[in-house]
């Protein structure tokens, strides 16, 4: 029997030697095929094309690549876009393509975009790579640039529908590859445009997709190993060259925010968004810009709606000791949280002035009026609570005098305010008298109840005692 001879041993530097492969011989043939493209284009491109099926039916990504970004160049240089565009589908549907060939060959096409100056060319290119692009979540990223670049054409061209309406074919929320401030942007894009169509329903669906959390910078923690499925993914590719800064992010959301925010009249939602921005370093630092940005939370604050949420505002602005160097705005915002009557004549005198130049607020006809007409509501609003607090019985003249109201307009308040469980009052016509009654906190309803029923459970206890006390004395039978 002849001896079986020993495996020759794989150490880390045999296996790296054979990696390790010299191209710069192919790199010389393509060099010279480049310049034989001047002569004979189509010549040039069949000797590449074999060449690439050479290597790719070999496995070699490396030299794959290489020879697909040359065809391409090949191309661009010959300024033939056509043959350009045709030569990427085709490269792309062969058989047995490999992922970094087309990777490789998709960032060398898109290189050329901003170059070409012909819109329709441009377009077409952009087309041409969506198609190649498209399913393949390898190049997802290049996919979503390649998106926001016909957008931006289509939005020039004055195509605002169209621009929105490609904007919002690629979920980029579910790109692992996408750096976060890249895709937080093309998120916000996709609802400015939205918001530009005046479409505020899917502008405002859009947005819910981006967190506030996502604005909070977190600790950098040690690199852990890659599973499996981490290692197949992706690797996360460093954002586009202009991408704005994570800081500059939040404030383009919260500007959006606020814009969603008020067509749907949502003042506390429109408080909040200022507060954030407030909150920014970069503003709360700059005077020029968190005074009129603090003047607006004032403002704001007192328009939302009475509730809990609202007086927790109310208090955290009066805690503010910024708001201490605009005496005016801390009047206004200590009249809130004061349970004294408010007149809406004096309250007028005195921030007139000061609603004409809050134009973006309070200006700009049927808005700007109908803000007033709510500014006045949580006036009269206010009035009823510190009413209602102080007067158990009150009669509907002097409720209408007290809140500058005839009494008509005074009971249609009043009555808002009780449907709206706000207030719990009631109304005797015929008498022309309120009788408030002080609303209670669901522990003392819950314990009021309890005693009803106690009392109601010991009175039942003490009839079925006496009744069977009278049968006894009676001798008569009850049951039956």
């Amino acid at each position: 029997m002849s001896e079986s001879k020993p495996e020759p041993m794989v150490t880390e530097e045999s296996t790296e030697k054979k990696k390790v492969v010299d191209y710069s011989p192919l790199e010389g043939e393509i060099a010279a095929l480049k310049s034989e493209a001047k002569g004979n284009l189509e010549e040039t491109l069949e000797k590449l094309l074999n060449k690439e099926k050479t290597q790719r039916l070999g496995g070699d990504a490396i030299a794959t690549e290489m020879l697909c970004i040359a065809i391409v160049q090949v191309c661009y240089e010959a300024k033939n876009f056509k043959l350009l565009n045709e030569h990427i589908i085709l490269l792309s549907k062969r058989r047995s393509q490999l992922k970094k060939a087309i990777v490789g060959m998709v960032q060398e096409s898109m290189s050329y975009i901003d170059k070409i100056t012909d819109i329709e060319t441009k377009t077409e290119l952009i087309s041409t790579l969506n198609t190649v692009t498209a399913g393949k979540i390898y190049v997802e990223v290049e996919r979503a640039r390649l998106t926001r670049q016909l957008a931006k054409i289509k939005e020039a061209a004055g195509n605002v529908d169209e621009a929105a309406e490609i904007m919002q074919e690629v979920a980029v929320e579910t790109f692992g590859a996408m750096a976060k401030t890249e895709k937080v942007a093309f998120i916000l894009e996709q609802v400015r445009l939205c918001l530009e169509k005046k479409d505020f329903i899917r502008a405002a669906i859009l947005n819910k997709k981006i967190s506030p959390r996502t604005f909070v910078e977190k600790p950098v923690k040690e690199k852990k190993e890659r599973s499996t499925a981490d290692q197949e993914a992706p690797p996360e590719q460093p954002p586009l060259e202009g991408t704005p800064s994570l800081d500059e992010l939040k404030l383009m959301y919260y500007d959006l925010s606020i814009i969603i925010a008020k067509e749907e009249n949502q003042y506390g939602e429109v408080c909040r968004c200022y507060q954030a921005i407030y909150a920014d370093k970069n503003v709360s630092d700059d005077p020029t810009r968190w005074g009129p940005v603090l003047k607006k939370i004032c403002w704001y604050s007192v328009l939302a709606p009475h509730g809990t949420e609202q007086q927790s505002m109310l208090h955290t602005i009066n805690d503010d000791k910024k708001l201490q160097d605009m005496p005016l705005y801390a009047a206004l915002i200590k009249q809130f949280i004061t349970m004294e009557v408010i007149r809406w004549t004096q309250f007028l005198g005195t921030y007139n002035t000061e609603l004409d130049e809050e134009s973006n607020i309070f200006g700009g006809g049927d808005v700007g009026a109908k803000r007033r007409k709510d500014l006045q509501e949580r006036v009269v609003e206010h009035n009823i609570l510190v009413i209602c607090k102080y007067y158990t019985r009150i009669t509907l003249s002097r409720l209408a005098q007290l809140l500058d109201l005839t009494n008509d307009e005074a009971e249609a308040h009043l009555s808002k305010m009780v449907v709206s469980k706000t207030i719990q009052a009631k109304l005797d016509r015929p008498a022309g008298i309120v009788k408030c009654k002080a609303k209670m906190a669901a522990p003392e309803l819950l314990n009021g109840w309890f005693s009803n029923i106690d009392r109601v459970l010991s009175l039942v206890e003490q009839s079925t005692h006496q009744i069977h006390k009278e049968a006894m004395l009676h001798k008569v039978s009850i049951e039956g």
